[in-house]
């Protein structure tokens, strides 16, 4: 029964059983309970994912769009702490087919686009050969303070910045999903691709935000994290969490609820919690960075439950918290 329950953990599991206790001494790593290295002193930030095909994108078809995806995604982590992302370094494995001569040139246009769209500098990586396509990211940054996890205040309010369910529906269509005919296909596929990413908002964070994360696994499982450690509660208002009027439409014409797709991750906005004293606040910044913000549900003190989320005073129940697990099975 043990060796089965080994078998059985998620990577938040792992990290806690086997490599936290290795950074006792040291205070930057935030006890690997966040997304980012955080050096005081130095004021450096840093974060390192690693992208596998067929589990973070379907395939290598559109190498451009791949890429983009995926630096977007490695900076989300320092710009949902505030932070402003200068330098990436990315690693590479694949093959002579994934990295052809025609891939190749739609990799450095796609890389070059980034740069100049969030002024980041590619500083380093490494190239190895693979069968299997797979891509390794550091971004870096600097800030003298970052908006850390496991920070909640009781009443805090909690907020969401733009919409969610776009990139997941982006990847039904996909992996082939079919649909009654939409004519926003195109738009959902490029939402999954292309995630905003709010770096204007993210610039007043640490002067609003008590903690934060950004949306990659999905609402629940993202706001479970950001307050994991802690000895409270949360409560969302289903009908509060924004969609897109593109969504909306699709949900009507396929009559489908929006929980299905508003769960899933992949929408790399911010999730973020702040006390109601800034609510005027919040509002101004919103106008002035012309970021969608919208406040989703509170901060309570601990009861009986780590989170509900409540739709028209009723409890919606999950046998499972939805969104994405990394299972180690």
């Amino acid at each position: 029964y043990q060796k089965k329950l080994e078998f059985l953990m998620d990577e938040f599991e792992l990290i806690k059983n086997y490599f936290q206790k290795l950074t006792r001494n040291n205070p930057s790593a935030l006890e690997l309970n966040d997304d980012v290295f955080f050096d005081k002193k130095n004021k450096i930030v840093l974060t390192v994912d690693t992208y596998n095909e067929k589990v973070h994108y379907l395939n290598f078809i559109n190498p451009d769009l791949v890429l983009k995806k995926i630096i977007r995604s490695s900076i989300s982590d320092l710009v949902c702490k505030g932070v402003v992302p200068k330098y990436y370094f990315i690693s590479g494995s694949g093959n002579k087919k994934s990295f052809s001569s025609k891939n190749l040139k739609k990799i450095i246009n796609s890389l070059k686009s980034e740069q100049r769209k969030f002024s980041i500098k590619l500083s380093g990586g490494d190239t190895v050969f693979s069968k299997i396509n797979s891509f390794t990211v550091v971004s870096l940054g600097f800030s003298e303070k970052i908006v850390k996890r496991n920070n909640a205040k009781i009443n805090d309010d909690i907020y969401i910045t733009g919409d969610l369910g776009d990139s997941y529906l982006g990847l039904k269509y996909l992996q082939k999903k079919r649909f009654n005919k939409n004519i926003y296909q195109k738009y959902f596929i490029n939402k999954f691709y292309l995630p905003i990413i709010n770096l204007n908002f993210s610039k007043y964070l640490t002067k609003i935000a008590n903690t934060s994360i950004d949306i990659s696994d999905g609402l629940l499982i993202d706001l479970n994290k950001m307050i994991n450690a802690q000895k409270i509660s949360s409560e969302i208002y289903y009908d509060k969490i924004p969609i897109s009027s593109k969504l909306k439409i699709f949900l009507n014409k396929n009559s489908l609820k929006k929980s299905k797709f508003i769960f899933n991750g992949d929408d790399y906005q911010i999730l973020f919690t702040s006390s109601k004293s800034n609510r005027d606040k919040i509002d101004k910044i919103s106008k002035k960075t012309k970021t969608k913000i919208s406040r989703i549900g509170k901060i309570l003190s601990k009861k009986k439950f780590k989170f509900r989320l409540l739709n028209a005073d009723k409890v919606l129940n999950f046998t499972k918290i939805p969104g994405y697990e990394h299972l180690f099975t």
